[in-house]
């Protein structure tokens, strides 16, 4: 019976890292902040990296017997965590920045370290799927820049995109993806797209990559053809031809069938004219299309506070645009609800830490008042002292209700501080524009200020404010967190245009849109 004593053999070779006797390899790593010297020995270098294997072949020894390596493709700090994993196999990822970790498995690649590479990945996966959301296009264009060996996020990303692929191909920025990443989709069975519309997509995107070609198909010349058709080479035979209605044949198809196969446009004539005619061209089968699960009707609301009018406004002020009761594409399911789980900091943190683009509903104590607010970017627990975070999407509210004639949206002015995250608090919005303290059931537990620099307009009556602290205190009879509409948001490159994706997140406590 074998038995693995893995611990003591990573804290040896660590040990032999540290000792800066029998090396026979110099490692300087220069990054734009500093250059440091790691001493390392070329049989544990060779056997545990490909990378470090070849390049040592190619690197002749100096007068002492040594060879000396340069690099300049990595940090430091990175360096020293993959050093750290290439002699031990340990690594530790505790209160590490997200972005580093993504910097840091980028940089794995380039040292073809495959087990470390599918560990960061899942770790990010599994453990940081709410900051890959917010910073998706990012993530994904970074995805297939290191040729293919970040499957496992690639997969996690395209599984994201073939359900709800609109948005993405819509997106400004759909013209500079990859080749690669663009196959990687057309390729996929499940794609929930007609397929005359990919065959639409596929030739935006080739005349995207060559500015020189005409707008107008009937002005091109041979050459314009020759180009495209070269430009879309790889991706044209995953186009299932054959699946294309005959108008998309006819309209968007036919005006550059001089791109295509002489055999396969004579094939999708005959099928065009003679359905049953034999083709000899290969067919591939068609998508498949995804079983989707009807939502509960509009009149199904679950919200206690809260009527479907006042969902099909919230929504409109989250998406930017007007929805009705009959159009409103979103449904509410709770994250947390205050007579269920408790009006506490504690129940609030327990259910709602670190989930992104929720909704705070609140039914004032004694008053026909909805308040509430809107917060994409999430609260974060702090571990001792209180912090804010910023965004441009934060909004607060307060709902047309009983004697309350007119609904107020109040935006965010200051970004900066559009969210105060306070361990002894439950949900707060800026400083003070609408926050909800331990117990807010309780009386003076709630509270808006009026300041004239505060991070948002007051959305409470002005005979509400106590005219000493320019504060409204009040408590809540009870109030609501869910799921926001939007699961995550498509960000383009000038980061100041924002195209939001809906993201069916499997879960009973989620908001989902309705498909």
């Amino acid at each position: 019976m074998e038995t693995n004593l893995l611990n003591k053999l990573s804290n040896d070779y660590l040990k032999r890292l540290d000792d800066k006797e029998d090396y026979n390899v110099i490692i300087n790593v220069n990054d734009a902040q500093n250059t440091k010297t790691f001493y390392a020995h070329s049989a544990i270098l060779r056997q545990r990296s490909s990378y470090f294997h070849e390049r040592l072949v190619k690197t002749k020894k100096n007068k002492n017997n040594i060879k000396k390596i340069t690099l300049t493709n990595v940090t430091i700090q990175h360096f020293e965590i993959i050093i750290r994993y290439i002699y031990g196999g340990v690594v530790s990822l505790e209160n590490i920045d997200s972005s580093f970790i993504v910097e840091l498995m980028l940089a794995s690649c380039e040292f073809f370290l495959e087990e470390f590479i599918k560990y960061l990945e899942n770790y990010l996966i599994e453990e940081k799927s709410h900051w890959l959301l917010l910073h998706f296009a990012n993530i994904y264009s970074k995805s297939f820049q290191s040729d293919n060996k970040l499957q496992i996020l690639q997969k996690w990303c395209n599984d994201i995109i073939v359900k709800y692929p609109t948005k993405f191909f819509d997106s400004e920025n759909f013209t500079s993806i990859q080749e690669n990443a663009l196959i990687s989709i057309i390729t996929r069975d499940d794609l929930q797209m007609d397929e005359g519309k990919i065959w639409d997509y596929v030739i935006k995107w080739g005349v995207a990559q060559n500015f020189d070609l005409p707008s107008d198909p009937d002005n091109y010349t041979l050459e314009n053809f020759q180009t495209l058709k070269a430009t879309i080479q790889n991706c044209l035979p995953h186009v299932r031809y054959f699946h294309i209605s005959n108008n998309d044949i006819v309209e968007n198809v036919q005006p550059y069938h001089q791109i295509l196969e002489k055999n396969l446009w004579k094939d999708l004539l005959r099928k065009l004219i003679f359905s049953n005619h034999p083709i000899t061209s290969k067919i591939l089968p068609p998508r498949i299309v995804l079983a989707q699960q009807l939502p509960p009707r509009a009149d199904e609301l679950v919200s206690t506070i809260i009527n479907n009018e006042h969902a099909a406004e919230i929504a409109s002020w989250v998406d930017k645009r007007d929805y009705s009761t009959k159009n409103n594409p979103y449904r509410f399911n709770l994250l947390l609800r205050g007579s269920k789980d408790g009006f506490t900091a504690a129940s609030f943190w327990n259910l709602c830490n670190e989930q992104v683009n929720v909704i705070v509903i609140m039914k004032v104590k004694g008053t026909d008042e909805i308040l509430g607010g809107y917060n994409p970017i999430a609260w974060h627990k702090p571990f001792s002292k209180r912090f804010t975070k910023e965004s441009d999407d934060c909004f607060i509210f307060s709902l047309k209700n009983g004697i309350i004639k007119n609904s107020i949206l109040s935006r965010v002015k200051k970004p900066k501080t559009a969210v105060l995250c306070h361990s002894k608090y439950g949900p707060c919005f800026g400083g003070g524009g609408l926050t909800l303290k331990d117990n807010c059931d309780q009386d003076g537990q709630c509270q808006c200020f009026n300041y004239n620099n505060n991070t948002y307009n007051p959305i409470r009556d002005k005979s509400t404010y106590d005219e000493v602290d320019d504060c409204s205190k009040f408590s809540v009879e009870e109030y609501e967190i869910c799921k926001a509409p939007l699961g995550f948001k498509w960000w383009s490159q000038s980061h100041n245009h924002v195209i939001e994706y809906e993201l069916l997140i499997i879960s009973h406590r989620t908001l989902s849109p309705i498909l």
